[in-house]
């Protein structure tokens, strides 16, 4: 067990501030996600420093497309999450308890990372919120050491802790959007989605690097598409990569598998509303995998999956017009085939 800053008392409870479910507790109770509880008037977390997984990963995987492109991360999770998704793609993690999980130092984390000869650091496969005051310590250390930090989140964190985060080192956020309203309401518990767009809006303003992920999810939010689109404009931006992901039967969820014209019409409308960068994930080989240049179409980026087998952006400009290129961090070249 370790404490947490992330609470204010209220009366005889405390309120837990790292989430916007912002769970008030009695002594004794536990959050939403059963790894944050209130003993003696603190609050307490059961995830600092006990991980599910540790492993390198492409940073393409996550997905980062313009995210220190060709690059590796090493990559960390825990157990729990805030959200109910019954289509999670790695719930064995997400509805799981840290019990018996052993404790790794931040440091060890960073020496393996140097060890693999990773660029950076990152937080994935469950809700890497509930790891957050891990993620700081780690993020301060890794800073030294020149790792780029980034993680991969259904972005409901709080403005306190989505600061903290930054001013630890966080510089890339990737963002799953679920949906609209409805979708959040009926699947993930109640969630208002709007504190998420807030919290795209706000890393954008603090220069953190942001991708927008959508997973049409057969049968829940193939309607809300246009909506998606909508709020990315507003609140995320043109320049804003937006990928739309496809769906595979997973966890309590047995609807057939994202058919792939419902995502190349998203693709289409996405660019017709003016998002510059948009993507197909999940089929590999599919020509909407790939960066073209928002000005003159050329291809820039090709892709298979997450691997990089062409780069074409030179000083992260179109090489044919000279259109500015959108890129984070630099491109990193591995023989990867």
């Amino acid at each position: 067990m370790k404490t947490s800053p992330f609470y204010k008392n209220i009366n005889k409870k405390i309120q837990c501030t790292l989430c916007e479910r912002r769970c008030k507790l009695s002594n004794g109770e536990q959050g939403t996600c059963k790894v944050r509880f209130n003993k003696n008037g603190k609050l307490y977390t059961l995830t600092y420093g006990r991980l599910s997984a540790i492993e390198s990963r492409p940073i393409e995987i996550k997905p980062f497309y313009h995210y220190w492109p060709g690059s590796t991360s090493l990559t960390i999770a825990t157990y729990s999450c805030n959200f109910s998704c019954p289509w999670c793609q790695n719930y064995h993690l997400s509805r799981s308890l840290p019990k018996g999980a052993p404790y790794t130092p931040p440091g060890a984390i960073v020496k393996k990372a140097l060890i693999n000869h990773d660029e950076g650091l990152c937080l994935s496969f469950q809700e890497p919120t509930l790891l957050t005051e891990y993620a700081i310590d780690l993020f301060k250390i890794g800073r030294k050491h020149r790792l780029y930090a980034c993680y991969v989140s259904n972005g409901y964190m709080t403005i306190e802790a989505l600061k903290a985060l930054i001013d630890a080192g966080l510089t890339g956020l990737n963002i799953d959007i679920k949906g609209g309203k409805d979708v959040y309401k009926e699947y993930c518990g109640g969630i208002n989605v709007y504190k998420i767009w807030r919290n795209v809006k706000k890393a954008l303003e603090e220069g953190v690097h942001v991708e927008i992920v959508n997973l049409v999810v057969t049968g829940v939010n193939e309607n809300d598409i246009d909506w998606v689109i909508k709020n990315h404009l507003k609140f995320a931006g043109e320049d804003t990569p937006l990928h739309f992901t496809r769906y595979y039967p997973r966890y309590k969820f047995t609807s057939p598998a994202t058919r792939i014209e419902i995502l190349e019409e998203a693709v289409k409308k996405a660019q017709r509303e003016g998002i510059k960068y948009v993507y197909i994930g999940n089929v590999p080989g599919h020509r909407f995998e790939h960066t073209y240049c928002p000005e003159c179409g050329k291809l820039l980026i090709r892709r298979f999956s997450y691997k990089i087998l062409d780069y074409g952006i030179e000083d992260s400009k179109c090489p044919e017009c000279g259109q500015k290129i959108k890129i984070y961090g630099r491109y990193i070249s591995r023989d990867v085939l």
